[in-house]
């Protein structure tokens, strides 16, 4: 069989085009070497899109009290102390000026009454940290990045797919093949560094608000190429789905409701998150309806808050799994949720602050929110695992492969605070840019061995060439059925040990699929491709599940319920793929410098004190 390609020579190579990835390529032209985007949809539409509360940055623009260092704290908290302390610490100081930035690229933010940047309250965060435009801030990111990058001299390679990844023989990476998803043509890329900015992987479950690009393609490229992943277990399950009607289910629903004031009800209208307020976070939430509703009058007006934060803005894995414990319960909503209401806001406030949200709800649902609650429950939404990275490179310990954004490990641990997502986009977007070009410039052009070239197409061509094969499209979605039922938001060892054994027969039958033979416009040989990535993040993700044996963050296992915080609290899952198998190990999470911790005792006592203060102790 004779395979032709075209090939493609580059300096750097971005592999995706949501906010991490436009943000590097603009950093990386910026630096003067050739580089390209390669994106699997088309600009504009990426993931990015979905991240509608804010962006999280110390501004001080609503509250004055506010500085990296309380960034800082809040991010190791979140993160349950498994945060990589080295990113925690640069995305905190970082983050105001990668926002400013945004905004003198054309950015259009909400504005406070003395034209700053309006900041809005989010789950995790002390103080009110998210720079937002209404609630369509990703989608305002992204505009504004693609409107940058498309003046910088930047090759798009839109619809195309990346299969794999080259290296030479000194193990550096060399360049990758991908293949049109439009006519099927393949195109072979030199490059003399390639960073993965591909996003998550919650596609695998069946209930997600993750869109059809989530299939974990950056984590398996990685993977394969010889790179490590670290916190697979910890996927984030966004307590704040659409669960009503089926065909919208997952949907998000963004947290900047539960920001402006929204209040979350059981089937017996009780404000039921009072009841799962942890001992970590007492002292920092209302701990009645009485002063949590004048948190919401104060915030509203403009004032700042003298008293707590509602227990609705607890930290994303707690309100999680409050609501599936309500509905576990008998108390959950009639399509196994929970009520989250924000009508009493007002129908102009809500137009103001949440049209998106409003828009919404009314056209897909037939709820108009300024009048009535919506239905709302867990959709995977984040992986916060990811490739390991260095803190300040980015580059993984394949030398030339960098990775970074969601596709990336080690700022958010065990939990991602909300807001935090947008922020590491651009912070470690801009670094992975950076970084990427300064090593292009010491390197030659390398040459890519054509016999290599032509292994990786015959393994992208087996689906549309095997004639009689499973239809892709089955194995797909019994996958992700499978990988909601057994590896979902509550875990136990029978079930993840099952889902191990399924995946292993997923992985065969994936071998044997036929999509048809056609190559133009062929979901069916896209979704035979896809799920080799699939299941390998699936198993790794599983893999580390079943090996960590405690609950912590986005982690929870109902057979080991409890923190262990002697072992695992100080224990990271780091996971590689040696001879086609994959293999993990555990290793010590590094210590905090010294000064870091002073930073945190610092923030501790300056918490504790206000929480004494507002409480009246």
């Amino acid at each position: 069989m004779t395979i032709n390609y075209k090939q493609h020579e580059f300096d750097v190579i971005i592999i995706g085009a949501g906010g991490a990835g436009l943000r590097a390529a603009i950093e990386s032209a910026r630096s003067g070497v050739k580089t390209a985007i390669i994106t699997k949809s088309l600009l504009g539409k990426a993931h990015t899109v979905m991240a509608e509360g804010g962006c999280a940055a110390s501004l001080q623009n609503a509250d004055p009290r506010d500085n990296w260092k309380v960034h800082f704290h809040d991010t190791m908290k979140g993160s349950k102390w498994l945060a990589n302390w080295k990113m925690a610490e640069l995305h905190a100081k970082e983050a105001p000026d990668r926002v400013r930035e945004l905004e003198q690229w054309g950015a259009v933010f909400d504005r406070t009454p003395k034209n700053l940047i309006n900041q809005r309250n989010f789950g995790g965060h002390t103080f009110p940290r998210l720079a937002h435009v209404g609630d369509a801030t990703g989608l305002e990111i992204i505009r504004t990045l693609q409107e940058k990058g498309i003046h910088s001299g930047i090759d798009i390679f839109m619809e195309y797919t990346v299969c794999e990844l080259f290296k030479n023989e000194e193990g550096d990476c060399t360049g990758c093949i991908a293949y049109n998803r439009v006519d099927g043509e393949i195109h072979a890329f030199s490059a003399k560094s390639i960073v993965l900015a591909t996003g998550g992987i919650t596609r695998c479950w069946s209930v997600c608000s993750g869109s059809w690009e989530y299939t974990g393609d950056g984590h398996a490229l990685a993977l394969m190429a010889g790179a490590e992943l670290r916190d697979m277990e910890f996927v984030q399950f966004h307590p704040t789905g659409m669960i009503w009607p089926p065909s919208v289910k997952g949907i998000l629903v963004t947290e900047g409701v539960r920001g402006e004031g929204g209040r979350l009800l059981n089937s017996e209208n009780e404000r039921f998150m009072f009841n799962y307020v942890p001992e970590m976070f007492a002292g920092d939430h209302a701990e009645t309806i009485e002063e949590s509703d004048q948190w919401v009058k104060e915030v509203v007006s403009g004032k700042l808050a003298t008293v707590r934060r509602p227990p609705e803005l607890l930290t994303r894995d707690v309100v999680a799994k409050a609501i599936n414990s309500e509905v576990k319960a008998g108390r959950g909503s009639p399509n196994g949720g929970a009520f989250l209401d924000i009508s009493h806001r007002g129908e102009e406030a809500i137009l103001k602050k949440l049209p998106s949200m409003h828009h919404q709800f009314k056209e897909l649902a037939g709820v108009d929110i300024s009048k009535e609650p919506m239905e709302v429950g867990p959709t995977a939404h984040y992986v916060m695992g990811g490739v390991r990275v260095n803190a300040e490179t980015q580059e993984t310990c394949v030398p030339g492969l960098f990775a970074c954004g969601e596709v990336a490990s080690g700022l958010h641990g065990a939990n991602r605070l909300g807001g935090n997502s947008l922020s590491d986009l651009i912070v470690f977007g801009k670094r992975a840019g950076e970084f990427a070009a300064k090593k292009s410039k010491e390197l030659e052009q390398p040459k890519i061995n054509e016999k290599e070239i032509i292994k990786a197409a015959k393994k992208m061509l087996a689906p549309i060439m095997s004639e009689n094969g499973e239809n892709p499209g089955k194995i797909y979605d019994e996958l992700r059925e499978m990988m909601q039922n057994n590896v979902g938001i509550i875990r136990t060892e029978k079930e993840m040990k099952l889902a191990l054994e399924k995946l292993d027969e997923f992985e065969e039958r994936q071998k044997n699929t036929f999509s048809g033979s056609s190559r133009i416009y062929n979901s069916g040989w896209h979704q035979a491709l896809d799920l080799i990535n699939m299941i390998l993040v699936s198993k790794a993700a599983t893999l580390a599940a079943l090996t960590r044996t405690e609950s912590r963050g986005g982690h929870t296992r109902d057979d080991f319920p409890t923190p262990d915080d002697d072992y695992w609290g100080q224990t990271l899952n780091i996971i590689s793929l040696e001879d086609g198998k994959l293999t993990i190990k555990q290793e010590e999470k590094e210590e905090m410098r010294a000064d870091l911790k002073l930073v945190i005792k610092e923030i501790k006592d300056l918490i504790a004190k206000r929480a004494a203060e507002q409480g009246g102790d």
